[in-house]
C-alpha cells in the first residue's frame, strides 16, 4: 500500500471530512495565492501601472494548473516558498512574469490566503454546528416530557426530563454559534501593506500618489470577496486573529466534550446509548461490551483542540515588532489541525445526536428507586393538612430516610421508605395513598415547558434563518 512507510496524520486519515481537508490542501492554498496575484495586478492596472490585459489573461489561464514540480525544485534551491511559486507561475506566464507579485511581500499571499481559508473553514464549521443544533432540537422536543433522574455532583437530585437535559447541550452550542458569527464577521484581509506595514513600496510604485495607495487595499479586498482590510499592520496581520478563531473552535470542542461526557455516564447507567452498529465490536476481550466509542472519540479530539488553542495565544504574544518568523511553522500545524479536529468532532456529534437510543424502562426504574426520598416534602405537607405537626413529621421523615438509605447501601435492598412511612402511625397514611402520589411528572417542575419554549424562541428562529444549510448527516466511517 502507498504511504505505509511514513507518518500520516490521523486527522486526515480517520477524522476530518474531505471538504475540510480540501480547504487546507495545497491546491486550495496555491490557487488562492494565484488569485491574489491576479487581484493585485488588476488593481495596479486600474490604478495606472503599466500592466496589460494580455498579461492578466495569461495569469488567469493558469490559476489551477499549478506546476508543483517546478516550484519544489526552485524551493530546494532558494529556500523560499513564495518566491519559488512566483518563479513557477512566471514559467507558465512568461508575458506576465515581470509583474507577478509587483510591490508585494510574502505575507501578501501568505497572510491573505490564511484569512480566506479560515473564513471558508469557519463557514463549514458553522454548517455542521447548525446541523448538530437541529438534530439535538428534534431529540429534545421528542423527549421533553420524559421524566428522568436529575443529578448534582452525580448524586441523585430532583427529577428533570430527558429533553430538558438535551436543551442544556443545545444552549452551549448556540453560544458557540454566536461566538463563531461574531469572530467570522470581524475577519478582514491583510491587504498589501509591504515589508513593515507602511506600504512604502506602493508609494514608490505610484510615484507618491497617496490617494492611489489608499485605494489599493479596498479594491483588493472587494475582488477577494471581503468588505475591507485591517487598517494598520506590521508585515503580518495580528496573530491575535488566529487566537480568536481557535478560541471559537475550543468553545465548540468544550460543548461537545460536555455532551459526550453526559452520554458516557448515561450509557453506563443504561439509560441513554449512542448508536451501535450490528457488527460493531465493543472490546477485543469482552465480547458483550457496548463501549461509547463515538462519545469517547469526541472527548479525546476535544481535549486536543482545547490544548491547541494555547499555540495561537503564545504565538500572538511573542511576535516581535513588525514581523518575526517563529509563527510560521507553528501556524502550519496549529490552525489546520484545530479545524480538522473540530470537523471530525462535529461529524461525530451529528452522528450521535441522530441515533441516540433512550431506554424508558431503565430510566423509570432508576427514577422510582430515588423518588420516594424526593417525595417526602409533598408527603409531609399532605400529612400536615390532615392535622399533623410539621416539625414532628420532618424529624420522623429524616429518621426513616436514613434507615431506608442504610437498607439500600448496606443491605442491597430496594428503597423501602414508603413502606416505612405507611407503617408509622405518625403519618396516618396507607402505602396505596403514598404510591398514588408518586407520579414522576409531578416532580419535573417546568422542565417540559422550558424545553418547548427554549426551542421555539431561541432555536427555531436560528434554524429557520439557516434552513438552506440543514439536512447534513454525520457519517462515521471508522
Amino acid at each position: 500500500m502507498a504511504d505505509t512507510d511514513r507518518y500520516i496524520s490521523p486527522l486526515s486519515e480517520r477524522y476530518a471530512g474531505k471538504e475540510m481537508q480540501f480547504i487546507f490542501s495545497e491546491d486550495k492554498k496555491f490557487s488562492t495565492w494565484r488569485r491574489l496575484w491576479i487581484a493585485l495586478a488588476e488593481t495596479e492596472k486600474e490604478l495606472g501601472l503599466d500592466i496589460t490585459d494580455e498579461q492578466i489573461a495569461e495569469m488567469k489561464a493558469h490559476v489551477d494548473d499549478i506546476n508543483y514540480d517546478v516550484a519544489r525544485e526552485r524551493e530546494r534551491e532558494v529556500r523560499h516558498d513564495v518566491m519559488s511559486h512566483v518563479y513557477a507561475y512566471g514559467k507558465q506566464c512568461p508575458k506576465a512574469a515581470g509583474i507577478i507579485h509587483l510591490g508585494a511581500t510574502s505575507c501578501y499571499v501568505g497572510d491573505n490566503t490564511d484569512i480566506i481559508i479560515m473564513n471558508e473553514a469557519l463557514s463549514l464549521v458553522k454548517k455542521k454546528l447548525l446541523n448538530v443544533i437541529d438534530k439535538l432540537s428534534g431529540f429534545a422536543l421528542k423527549h421533553k416530557d420524559r421524566p428522568t433522574l436529575g443529578f448534582t455532583h452525580f448524586q441523585p437530585a430532583q427529577p428533570t426530563t430527558v429533553g430538558k437535559r438535551a436543551s442544556l447541550w443545545i444552549q452551549e452550542f448556540l453560544m458557540d454559534l454566536n461566538d463563531l458569527e461574531y469572530v467570522q464577521g470581524s475577519l478582514k484581509l491583510l491587504g498589501s501593506k509591504g515589508t513593515t506595514g507602511t506600504q512604502a513600496s506602493f508609494l514608490e510604485l505610484f510615484e507618491g500618489d497617496m490617494e492611489k495607495v489608499d485605494r489599493l487595499d479596498p479594491m483588493i479586498a472587494e475582488k477577494m470577496g471581503f468588505d475591507g482590510c485591517y487598517p494598520v499592520s506590521g508585515q503580518t496581520y495580528s496573530r491575535k486573529v488566529d487566537a480568536r478563531v481557535l478560541n471559537v473552535l475550543a468553545g465548540i470542542a468544550a460543548s461537545s466534550h460536555k455532551m459526550s461526557n453526559d452520554i458516557r455516564l448515561l450509557q453506563h447507567l443504561k439509560e441513554v446509548e449512542e448508536p451501535f452498529e450490528k457488527s460493531q465490536i465493543g472490546s477485543s476481550a469482552m465480547a458483550y461490551k457496548r463501549n461509547p466509542m463515538r462519545s469517547e472519540r469526541i472527548a479525546s479530539l476535544a481535549r486536543y483542540v482545547m490544548c491547541d488553542t494555547m499555540n495561537a495565544w503564545i504565538t500572538s504574544s511573542v511576535q516581535w515588532f513588525e514581523r518575526t518568523l517563529d509563527d510560521s511553522a507553528n501556524k502550519r500545524l496549529s490552525v489546520p489541525e484545530a479545524f480538522l479536529a473540530v470537523d471530525g468532532i462535529l461529524t461525530l456529534v451529528m452522528n450521535v445526536a441522530d441515533g441516540l437510543v433512550v431506554y424508558d424502562k431503565v430510566i423509570k426504574k432508576h427514577l422510582m428507586s430515588e423518588l420516594p426520598f424526593m417525595a417526602t416534602e409533598n408527603i409531609m405537607m399532605d400529612c400536615v393538612k390532615k392535622g399533623g405537626n410539621r416539625q414532628e413529621l420532618h424529624e420522623r421523615i429524616r429518621e426513616l430516610s436514613m434507615e431506608a438509605g442504610r437498607h439500600v447501601k448496606e443491605e442491597g435492598r430496594d428503597n423501602d421508605l414508603l413502606e416505612l412511612i405507611s407503617s408509622d402511625e405518625t403519618f396516618g397514611v396507607t402505602a396505596e395513598e403514598l404510591k398514588e402520589g408518586l407520579d414522576p411528572s409531578k416532580y419535573t417542575g417546568c422542565a417540559a415547558h422550558q424545553t418547548e419554549r427554549f426551542i421555539k424562541e431561541a432555536v427555531e428562529p436560528v434554524l429557520k434563518k439557516y434552513s438552506g444549510l440543514l439536512g447534513e448527516k454525520g457519517e462515521v466511517e471508522l
